[in-house]
């Protein structure tokens, strides 16, 4: 009998590589709002399949920081209660 120097008594893939394989299938299928079906995302190749879940992922990025309140538009802002700034002083409302 044969066997491999991996000491893996079949060629495949390994368990991590398959989950992050269908995790990329997964959200190329999810996120891209129909464009894609599982079967299309499986057979696409390796290096174009990385390039749209890439760039899906880069377009929700843009669109969370899109939709991030700034601290310069309202009325609220983050306190750092370690480090208060200097214009609020103990007891004053805010």
């Amino acid at each position: 009998m044969l066997r491999s120097l991996s000491g893996s008594r079949f060629f495949g893939l390994t368990p991590e590589y398959r989950l992050n394989m269908f995790g990329m299938i997964h959200d190329i299928v999810y996120h891209g709002n129909g464009g894609f079906d599982w079967h299309t995302v499986y057979n696409m190749p390796i290096w174009l399949r990385k390039f749209t879940f890439n760039k899906i992922l880069d377009f929700l990025k843009q669109k969370n920081e899109a939709s991030q309140p700034t601290q310069s538009s309202g009325g609220s802002r983050q306190i750092d209660f370690a480090k208060p700034p200097s214009d609020i002083r103990a007891g004053e409302r805010i």
